[in-house]
């Protein structure tokens, strides 16, 4: 996302603002002080931001749009905290191997043109016994729990009619299924994998 679009994506996401705050906080609980984090595809550094107010990481963002990298190091600083956000693609990350602790996909990894070669990458990327969290949209979820979704989001009418639009006639089609992902994770060579669904999504861990 680029522009216009890019700036209209953010703020919608903005209004579901404490999701951001609750992941962070359930990622803080998990990581040792000092951690080295990476968020592939962190759009406007929502998650980012809200990681570094909780304790002394060391994190960075990559993102393939310059709207939302330029968007993401405003709101760092705007916060007051210090992320390096980066431009760049998924299936070939600008970083050393064996370079992060930690890994997070939210709401993008269905949007990758090389989805195969992006989960290799996130495993170069990890420290040998390091962890990585995707979180994403199932290919066969309910129109009921995306309408349910989208109505928590605290939208205007008009956006949520185009968010629900979005999910069913974009977002679906490059969702993936749960044997789908089982597939490309066998070739990405983790040595454990925990794929959890719910009504809406996936949360798949992986560990180097």
């Amino acid at each position: 996302m680029e522009g216009m679009v890019a700036k209209w994506y953010a703020a919608n996401t903005a209004k579901s603002f404490d999701e951001f705050t609750r992941l962070a906080q359930r990622i803080a609980a998990q990581l040792p002080r000092g951690s080295t984090v990476l968020e592939v595809a962190p759009g406007p550094g929502y998650f980012c931001v809200e990681l570094a107010k909780l304790g002394p990481y060391s994190i960075t963002g990559l993102d393939i749009s310059h709207t939302f990298v330029a968007m993401a190091a405003r709101n760092a600083a705007a916060a007051g905290v210090q992320v390096d956000f980066r431009q760049g693609t998924a299936s070939k990350m600008p970083f050393a191997s064996d370079s992060f602790d930690f890994l997070l996909c939210r709401a993008a990894f269905k949007n990758f043109a090389e989805p195969v070669r992006a989960l290799q990458e996130m495993r170069r990327m990890l420290k040998p016994g390091g962890r990585g969290l995707i979180i994403d949209l199932r290919h066969d979820a309910s129109p009921e729990s995306i309408d349910r979704h989208v109505d928590t989001m605290g939208l205007s009418a008009f956006n949520r009619l185009l968010t629900k639009l979005a999910f069913r006639t974009m977002l679906l089609k490059s969702a993936y299924t749960t044997e789908q992902f089982q597939y490309m994770l066998s070739q990405a060579g983790f040595h454990s994998v925990d794929i959890q669904a719910d009504d809406m999504g996936f949360e798949i861990s992986m560990t180097r």
